[in-house]
């Protein structure tokens, strides 16, 4: 039997979200256009379209919609029932995310749920280069700082979130689980050497920060993952990593240099210094910043960075992707072990 082709599988995904919205929304009909999938492989996939709904009462709606599906969902991966339920109660915190539509059946053979689409850019070069985006440039540092400080009230208890987010090993900190984590990852995925790397686990090991009370940290809090305009930020995308731990967290991981797309004068995104993240995080409401604290977690950031790298290119290398763009990643690892070994010089001077 033939495989199916890309629009084979478009037609039956839209066959059965047109069946899915009709039933959901007891429609006389729904009209599904514009489907695409924005990203997708084995494990995840994110589809864009609209949805004309012809409403019994005669009354028609368009609505934008993106639909996030598992077509096989892998260990560790936050299944999208609990992706769901954490952007609902963002949403409802009054962070700046996609609202979600509908949580998902059975309709389509796998976990789904619809979300809100947001029209916009992502891709960071873009921020950086064009002329467009010149005003969001000088305004994005100090709302990535009031966005992230909402996103750190969120209460997890309240929502039900505590129970079913990753959160710190008990009797350890925030800081402690995440470094055993990816050092485990690390000694699991590759034989090669890499002194830096082992340098650097040591390095963390003996400056662990203090344990601090647990909020929603976001997990990848960074320009790749933020829906832009040119009036600036509109919706924080991909919440896929999001667990239970230390704030200052959040803080480090956008200043890992490779999110920085070589405007390193500007450590925040490419587009903005530390002290003006931290003063827009501080004045929305954040948590007091720990310099020292958010420093550790820039340190572990390019680790826990170049320790994916690795596996991205091994998951090329042994046979489990086809993709040449995991294979390029893996490259990258040395630019990490680099800015390690900087950054560790640089806290000694």
């Amino acid at each position: 039997m033939s495989e199916k082709t890309p629009a084979d599988r478009s037609s039956e995904v839209a066959a059965k979200l047109q069946a899915f919205l009709q039933r959901s929304h007891g429609a006389r009909s729904v009209t599904i256009e514009g489907l695409r999938l924005l990203t997708g492989g084995a494990s995840r996939q994110t589809w864009a379209f609209d949805a004309a709904v012809e409403h019994a009462d005669g009354r028609t709606e368009t609505l934008a919609l993106v639909c996030r599906a598992d077509p096989r969902h892998s260990p560790g991966q936050m299944s999208r029932d609990t992706e769901y339920r954490l952007i609902g109660a963002a949403v409802a915190e009054g962070v700046l995310a996609p609202a979600v539509h509908l949580p998902g059946d059975d309709s389509l053979g796998m976990p789904f749920f619809l979300m809100q689409r947001v029209e916009g850019e992502t891709i960071a070069r873009r921020l950086l280069r064009d002329d467009e985006y010149a005003n969001a440039r000088t305004v994005m540092t100090a709302q990535l700082g009031q966005v992230l400080a909402a996103i750190h009230r969120v209460p997890l208890a309240k929502h039900g979130l505590d129970a079913i987010l990753p959160a710190p090993s008990t009797g350890k900190s925030p800081g402690e689980t995440e470094l055993d984590r990816f050092e485990a990852t690390y000694r699991a995925i590759t034989p090669d050497p890499h002194p830096a790397f082992e340098l650097a686990i040591r390095w963390l090991r003996r400056r662990l920060p203090p344990a601090t009370e647990p909020t929603l940290v976001h997990g990848d809090y960074r320009i790749g993952n933020v829906m832009f305009g040119p009036e600036g930020v509109r919706a924080i995308l991909d919440w896929e990593l999001a667990h239970s731990g230390d704030p200052m967290e959040d803080l480090a991981w956008p200043c890992v240099r490779s999110w920085r797309f070589h405007n390193d004068d500007l450590p925040a995104g490419g587009i903005g210094t530390r002290e003006e993240l931290w003063r827009a995080y501080e004045a929305a409401g954040g948590r007091k910043v720990d310099p020292q604290a958010v420093r550790w977690w820039e340190v572990f950031g390019n680790l826990r960075w170049g320790i994916i790298c690795i596996g991205q290119a091994q998951a090329y290398l042994g046979g489990m992707s086809r993709s040449v763009e995991l294979a390029t990643i893996g490259r990258r690892t040395a630019e990490t072990e680099w800015e390690l070994l900087h950054l560790m010089a640089e806290a000694q001077a």
